[in-house]
């Protein structure tokens, strides 16, 4: 008996591609390869992608769903700004309950999530010799990851999820902006998983936590100022 083999339908190939556009043009949004206020010509994209206009139209209208892009009048489709004020409430929140949630998670972080966090905060302190605010921005994010996962209280644990999410659609890799941050971040990440080891108490590891992530806003904020 001969098998029937059935080529992909046109929707579903369509749709790969519709991805494919999104994630490429997404990540050059959030590298900052395509700035605020930059153009998307759909056709110029289409071509350097290797697909047809329909993907990446596609693909432009999620990301306008998301924040990252807004169409102008007789302009077009356009990268978004990132809106400083959005950015201080975002970060404002997340180290509230990112504090907490961690403070909740640090007697459920074993040794073996310790060395993870450890082995990650290492790689970021080799990111400094040669920085990349990107990369240095996602391993921040698998560090405190590792940390505040285990938090037993879901509802805390979606509204930290929630506020990075929301940074990633500001394109926030503050580290591009005051890059002398970074430096202090990693520091500040071993003397909180030493908080942890020791089986400090929850209000001093929250209290960490969160003045570890309301410092890189103040230095966010600090250097804003002189702009």
């Amino acid at each position: 008996m001969t098998e029937t083999v059935t080529e992909p339908s046109a929707a579903a190939a369509a749709g790969s591609k519709s991805e494919q556009a999104y994630r490429a043009v997404k990540a050059r949004i959030v590298e900052g390869i395509y700035s605020p206020g930059y153009r998307l010509v759909l056709g110029s994209i289409a071509k350097d992608l290797g697909v047809s206009v329909v993907p990446v139209r596609e693909a432009i209208r999620r990301l306008e769903a998301e924040g990252l892009v807004t169409f102008e009048r007789n302009v077009g489709a356009t990268v978004a700004g990132i809106d400083p004020t959005e950015y201080l409430y975002t970060m404002q929140t997340l180290s509230i309950v990112e504090g907490a949630a961690t403070a909740l998670s640090a007697p459920l972080v074993d040794s073996v999530a310790i060395a993870r966090a450890r082995a990650v905060n290492e790689d970021m302190r080799e990111c400094l010799d040669h920085f990349d605010p990107v990369r240095f921005t996602q391993l921040n994010q698998d560090f405190h990851s590792i940390l505040f996962e285990h938090c037993p209280n879901p509802h805390i644990l979606d509204l930290v999820h929630r506020g990075w999410n929301r940074l990633a659609s500001l394109r926030s890799s503050t580290f591009r902006f005051v890059p002398g941050r970074a430096r202090n971040s990693v520091d500040e990440h071993e003397a909180l998983l030493k908080l942890i080891e020791s089986g400090a108490d929850a209000d001093e590891i929250e209290k960490a936590a969160r003045l570890h992530r309301s410092a890189t806003l103040d230095a966010y904020l600090a250097q804003a100022k002189t702009i």
